[in-house]
């Protein structure tokens, strides 16, 4: 089924986006397709992406790799868009992202990468927030600080239709996540739009208010993790072990036992929080902590619609690169022979068979 670009919507998703990024697609390493037995794994910082965390500092990732007899290091990267940059240049074999980050900045940039996993969505943990005011509409006229063309930029954009404005509507300041909340603390911004665990910080000053959040728009923004589709058709014990391994760690991290508090209070403390502060996190989360409900929600009428969306979003606010003649230009593949887009320029594959085998206990 063809999935073709409407003017529905604007779009959804992604937590940062950097156009220059595009550039980095003449470095892709093209030796990534040869099958090899050693593999680089980039994460940050976010309450979906710390069980990557946990999994590597306990020995999940390194049991499930040695099963399947590779290597697999895992390796933070502070700064979330530069993690980005470094897979789309292929210094990484995979690398945690949201969905519209995946389709504009690696598939944009030319490289063909494959959504292994769909670990989550934010569901309340992406927000806009005013200062002496308590109703969205009074944003009007206002400047927002965000980081522009990220995640936040796509939720003001949703935010502002609830309520019948438009972008036109607001000047957007762009501002760095690393210095959104002394901004804030600073008096200066009276708007921003921000994520976890910046939104719970900015919430504690006085007089401040969350008038929208990701809970609203439930299922639109979504974190995977993504990795290079020729390295994964070459060697398919990555995903295999990738998988093995994001499963038991959500086994764990679900319970409310003795093992599971411990591994959430590790991840609270690695996020720089505690265990009551990582659970309020995932509170607005909606984790996929079952294989079979991430299959479901890859196999779902729904997230075709949404990278619709996305597509729209990021083709209107030039992101899909300067080549790009419709919001179709890049083809994105679903399972059961579903696709938007180019067919012939498919960069981004949502694929559930190795979570499909998670499923069913064939790992």
């Amino acid at each position: 089924m063809i999935f073709t670009p409407s003017n529905r919507l604007k779009s959804r998703v992604g937590r940062v986006l950097v156009p220059a990024v595009l550039l980095l697609a003449a470095l892709s390493i093209s030796g990534n397709a040869l099958a090899k037995d050693q593999f680089r794994i980039a994460w940050s910082i976010y309450v979906g992406w710390m069980p990557w965390d946990y999994a590597a500092q306990s020995g999940i990732v390194k049991k499930w790799a040695d099963k399947y007899g590779i290597e697999i290091e895992v390796v933070q990267i502070n700064d979330y868009v530069e993690s980005i940059n470094q897979y789309t240049a292929g210094a990484f074999d995979g690398c945690v992202m949201t969905n519209m980050d995946a389709l504009t900045i690696p598939a944009a940039g030319g490289v063909d990468s494959t959504a292994l996993i769909v670990g989550d969505f934010s569901n309340g943990n992406d927000a806009v927030i005013l200062r002496d005011e308590t109703e969205l509409a009074e944003i009007a006229d206002q400047k927002v600080n965000l980081v522009e063309l990220s995640v936040s930029h796509y939720l003001l954009a949703r935010a502002l239709a609830s309520v019948g404005l438009t972008e036109r509507a607001v000047t957007v300041v762009n501002t760095s996540d690393a210095d959104m909340v002394s901004a804030f603390a600073s008096g200066g911004p009276t708007a921003v739009v921000t994520w976890n665990p910046l939104v719970s910080e900015i919430l504690a000053m006085p007089n401040t208010a969350k008038v929208f959040d990701s809970s609203q728009i439930p299922g639109e923004i979504i974190d995977l993790m993504v990795v290079n589709t020729e390295t994964l058709e070459a060697n398919p014990a990555l995903g295999k072990a990738l998988v093995g391994a994001w499963y038991e760690t959500m086994s764990i991290m679900s319970k409310d036992d003795e093992a599971g508090r411990a591994a959430r209070t590790a991840m609270g403390k690695a996020s720089g929080t505690d265990l009551a502060g990582y659970d309020a996190q995932l509170a607005s989360t909606k984790m996929f902590f079952e294989p079979a409900e991430a299959v479901a929600f890859a196999k779902s009428e729904q997230l075709p619609l949404t990278m619709e969306e996305v597509a729209s979003f990021s083709f209107d606010h030039g992101l899909l690169g300067e080549g790009a003649p419709n919001p179709g230009f890049i083809g994105v593949a679903f399972p059961g022979e579903r696709y938007f887009g180019d067919p012939g320029n498919l960069k981004l594959r949502f694929d559930a068979g190795f979570m499909q085998m998670a499923a069913d206990g064939a790992l």
